[in-house]
């Protein structure tokens, strides 16, 4: 018998990493949707985001929105799929600064 393992909604359904600690942000879209999650997956979702935005939720120690906006400058959009990535929407903003 398969267990889900509950991950938080900043979790893309293809990305098999589980959770990095508590739900601690929300990461929204350019037009204000947003997903709470862990440090691990929003940083993840922010990088595969246009335009996206981070916000610490109340309980969220200083510095969390912060921490999770530098991580997902350094991470590809979708970094979970496989295959050679070059076109400039296919890397980090980071990558995409130093062309």
């Amino acid at each position: 018998m398969s267990v889900a393992l509950h991950r938080c909604r900043a979790a893309h359904p293809e990305d098999p990493t589980p959770c990095g600690g508590p739900v601690v942000v929300t990461v929204l879209d350019a037009r204000g949707a947003g997903a709470d999650g862990c440090e691990h997956h929003a940083a993840r979702l922010l990088a595969s985001l246009h335009r996206g935005r981070v916000c610490g939720l109340p309980h969220a120690a200083p510095g969390t929105a912060i921490r999770v906006f530098k991580t997902a400058d350094g991470i590809r959009p979708f970094c979970w799929l496989d295959g050679p990535r070059t076109e400039s929407s296919q890397l980090s903003h980071r990558e995409n600064r130093a062309r």
